[in-house]
């Protein structure tokens, strides 16, 4: 009875630290023409393909979304007015990109 309890315990202890080995999200976007490029992944160095990016307006409005390519780099043409990018990859701070810093 006692190993099990142990064996549970190590269980649960393994699976609770999981949860500190989260990455964070990170975005680095460059200006191309009248484009946008953004690559987009998470502090360790892993990539992240196939991830929703968007172009929100300052009053929160979607101005365009783009999905992640396998260079994990998302793509857009540049749009009217003020806004920021943000990449949400469901962590506690999404990763967020002002135009002012083009």
């Amino acid at each position: 009875m006692i190993k099990q309890l142990i064996r549970t315990g190590l269980m649960l202890l393994a699976a609770t630290s999981v949860t500190a080995w989260a990455h964070y999200p990170v975005m680095d976007c460059s200006r191309e023409g009248e484009a946008i490029a953004c690559q987009v992944g998470f502090s360790d160095g892993t990539l992240a393909q196939g991830q929703a990016v968007v172009i929100y307006s300052y009053d929160d409005e979607e101005l365009a979304r783009s999905v992640t390519d396998g260079s994990s780099v998302a793509r857009f043409d540049w749009p009217e007015g003020e806004f920021y990018i943000q990449f949400d990859a469901g962590h506690e701070d999404p990763a967020e990109f002002d135009y002012v810093e083009f």
